[in-house]
């Protein structure tokens, strides 16, 4: 088991087309983790695909950049600051069409996240 304190430097990122995901705690690095807990980046004109978490919520909380975030049939446009919360099973992703990265932090109310990607 990992300690309770993660460094960053020290957690490889997740890289996709869109962006990048670090975790720093979760059930896999943690054993009994009841959270995941990381940094998102989204590269600019570029967007996540829409998905859901059947077994978790999700807090999203902006730190820079900008972006779309649809949640179900809505959309919300979102800033430095601003943080959104997403009900389990609800539909979501994040549209940055902005000129710089957004970034912000992610948090689950599941020490196992799962994500269902309607794309695939």
């Amino acid at each position: 088991m990992a300690g309770p304190v993660t460094r960053a430097q020290d957690t490889q990122a997740d890289a996709f087309p869109w962006g990048a995901i670090r975790w720093l705690h979760n059930g896999e690095q943690n054993e009994g983790a009841e959270q995941t807990f990381g940094f998102v980046f989204i590269d600019a004109g570029k967007q996540n695909p829409p998905h859901y978490h059947p077994n978790c919520e999700e807090i999203l909380y902006v730190l820079s950049g900008s972006c779309t975030h649809t949640y179900g049939d809505e959309s919300f446009e979102m800033g430095p600051g601003d943080s959104i919360i997403v009900p389990q099973g609800v539909v979501h992703h994040a549209i940055n069409s902005g000129w710089e990265p957004l970034r912000a932090v992610i948090s689950f109310s599941s020490g196992d996240r799962q994500t269902v990607f309607l794309d695939e």
